[in-house]
């Protein structure tokens, strides 16, 4: 396996990471499976606040593991503060994980829940200068985790993201995404189980306080389906759907979950 030719197929999966990216094994990988059991109620856990500036959005592109929407993150423009979070973090890019049906495709588990998606707002701590240093730091990293369901009632929310997606069906291509307020996909609860953990994607650094959101947003059957239409390959290759880029929940290992609600 490449060094850079990581993917979500048995060839190249999350079963066999760890063999270019060993930290993919490490003690405090993510995603896991989130067991109300088992989950710690912190009564010092404060509220978490988002400072959104719409003129941060730049772009949306196609990579070929996933949609990603592109924020400046030059300076504090759109930060994260609170919650379990020490200081502002600015917010870098958001992206989805996604099944081939909606029975699957989140990230986390709950209590043996899978959603049909799940969003990822990317956040880094301006204290150690940039981002590849963050990258370096167990508090360098924070992640807002959003869950998709499939319903009726669609959030008009998502509609935005989902519009471009015919102008980045394929691998490599990137679109202008401008005045966009990321905090609209937020659901109404502010309720949330946070824990110490990694990137889902290789190398999987240890550096993210997640900060998953108990209550999910709708998406109609047909925006998931749009999802599923954007290609992996790119513009001159078969179209293979992209779909099933998750990986799945990682042991524990006594990691514990806190939770901001009773």
């Amino acid at each position: 396996m490449a060094q850079s030719v990581w993917g979500y197929d048995g060839d190249n999966g999350p079963e066999r990471w760890h063999e270019n990216y060993p930290m993919a094994k490490g003690d405090n990988q993510s995603p896991i499976e989130i067991n109300s059991k088992e989950v710690r109620h912190d009564t010092c856990l404060a509220p978490w606040h988002a400072s959104y500036d719409p003129g941060a959005a730049k772009t949306i592109l196609n990579n070929g593991r996933t949609c990603r929407v592109v924020f400046d993150d030059t300076f504090d423009r759109s930060v994260l503060r609170g919650g379990p979070l020490a200081g502002a973090y600015r917010l870098r890019q958001l992206h989805l994980h996604w099944g081939s049906s909606d029975d699957h495709g989140s990230e986390h588990v709950v209590d043996g829940v899978k959603y049909a998606a799940e969003l990822h707002m990317v956040h880094w701590n301006p204290k150690h200068g940039n981002f590849a240093g963050a990258l370096k730091q167990p508090d360098g990293v924070a992640v807002v985790g959003i869950f998709l369901k499939v319903g009726n009632t669609p959030k008009p929310e998502m509609k935005r993201i989902l519009e471009e997606i015919d102008n980045i069906k394929t691998k490599g291509k990137e679109a202008p995404f401008q005045h966009f307020d990321p905090s609209i996909l937020f659901p109404k609860s502010r309720d949330y189980w946070t824990y110490h953990g990694s990137f889902t994607t290789p190398p999987c650094e240890e550096c993210i306080t997640w900060i998953l959101l108990r209550e999910p947003i709708e998406v109609s059957p047909d925006q998931m389906a749009k999802l599923r239409s954007l290609s992996k390959n790119a513009e001159n290759e078969p179209v293979t759907p992209l779909v099933d880029n998750w990986r799945p929940p990682q042991p524990v290992k006594g990691r514990i979950v806190r939770a901001s609600f009773k």
